[in-house]
């Protein structure tokens, strides 16, 4: 347990150290552009979760992602005015959008990364407070062009802190985990049921979040798609439902207390940080302490933009129950994808024989199961 835990902790370094300095890289454009501060946030959100899926990249992955990234990041911006504007719409674009990433999994591991960073720049629109402000407080908002470049920047600092610690770190990064031996025999497939699972979800989490929570719609979004994501199975849905609910109600907790302390200020944004990387080192132990870190952040985010955040605590907590509940009942109840035929989770392909393959024999002629 130590030596995992000390392993987890230089992840978390690498991943707290490309997030801090692409906080500071986006923290220069703001000065010199005049921007508003959801570009720190957007740097931020599209590093953090980056970081995750680019460490065992080879370069040519890492090319894809300097490539993809700006442009998707750049139109989920469109897709935050559309919500704003037309919230119907938009809901259904960014539904479709989610639902897109997950579908196209079939394709292959190469697909499956592009969904991966199609996905990365729509989550980050619910962390950013863009499209629950008002209309009129959207002309501040980070640009489409800027937004490219903030996802530019994120693949930059990502590579520079990974590609470093290769070279010169203690440790090399796990092995991926090696795709499926087979297709699954499931019809649909299970990314199509995936990806109709995630589209329900999410559909409803946006009609239930604009009818009971209003202008707190993300919080059920995002909770919906945290907890659907990945969906290993009915149950893997559940526990991270629960998981995110217990680490929300802690984290929330938390932030409440720093609230009440008066913490503000450029102490406020380092505590921010402090979280976020003892969130990233317990993260691999358990989900639940990296909602707790997550939530904690987001509540201190509030506090930073002038919310109260003990105001807020039970709407929020309201928020991530719905959530938690609609992707639970969708993975449950709609094509639901069973722990042994999900992703990843696969029985090794079956050869013809159990038996050892039988060698050519003398004349040349095969004699049952021999090598082509």
């Amino acid at each position: 347990m130590t030596a995992k835990l000390i392993r987890n902790a230089y992840e978390a370094v690498l991943t707290t150290t490309a997030v801090l300095l692409s906080w500071s890289a986006a923290l220069l454009v703001e000065n010199l552009a005049g921007l508003h501060t959801d570009v720190l946030v957007l740097a931020c959100a599209l590093t953090l979760t980056l970081a995750g899926s680019q460490r065992t990249a080879d370069t040519r992955r890492r090319l894809t992602a300097l490539v993809l990234l700006p442009v998707t990041a750049g139109a989920s911006i469109f897709v935050g005015r559309l919500i704003a504007s037309h919230y119907p719409i938009g809901a259904a674009v960014y539904t479709a959008g989610m639902a897109l990433a997950i579908w196209i999994r079939r394709y292959g591991p190469a697909a499956t990364k592009a969904g991966t960073l199609i996905a990365l720049p729509l989550v980050a629109l619910l962390v950013v407070p863009g499209p629950a402000l008002p209309p009129e407080a959207q002309s501040g908002l980070v640009t489409w062009r800027w937004s490219a470049l903030i996802g530019a920047l994120a693949c930059g600092t990502v590579w520079l802190v990974q590609g470093l610690a290769d070279r010169f770190g203690p440790w090399r990064p796990d092995p991926a985990p090696a795709p499926p031996a087979r297709r699954s025999p499931l019809h649909p497939r299970p990314s199509t049921r995936m990806a109709v699972q995630m589209a329900a979800a999410i559909a409803v989490a946006f009609a239930v979040g604009d009818l009971l929570f209003a202008d707190h719609w993300p919080w059920v979004v995002l909770t919906a798609y945290v907890a659907a994501s990945g969906n290993r199975g009915r149950t893997d849905v559940l526990r991270k439902g629960v998981e995110r609910l217990v680490g929300a109600l802690v984290g929330t907790l938390l932030a409440t207390v720093v609230a009440a302390a008066g913490i503000t200020g450029h102490t406020a944004v380092a505590l921010m940080f402090t979280v976020l990387a003892i969130a990233l080192w317990l993260r691999p132990l358990n989900y639940a302490y990296w909602a707790a870190g997550v939530t904690c952040v987001l509540s201190l985010l509030l506090g930073y933009f002038g919310q109260n955040a003990q105001h807020l605590l039970p709407v929020r907590l309201e928020g991530i129950a719905v959530g938690a509940v609609l992707s639970v009942a969708s993975a449950w109840w709609l094509l639901p994808v069973r722990k042994r035929t999900a992703p990843g989770l696969l029985r090794p392909a079956r050869t013809a024989s159990r038996r050892p393959a039988r060698t050519l024999d003398a004349r040349g002629g095969g004699s049952g199961g021999g090598a082509t």
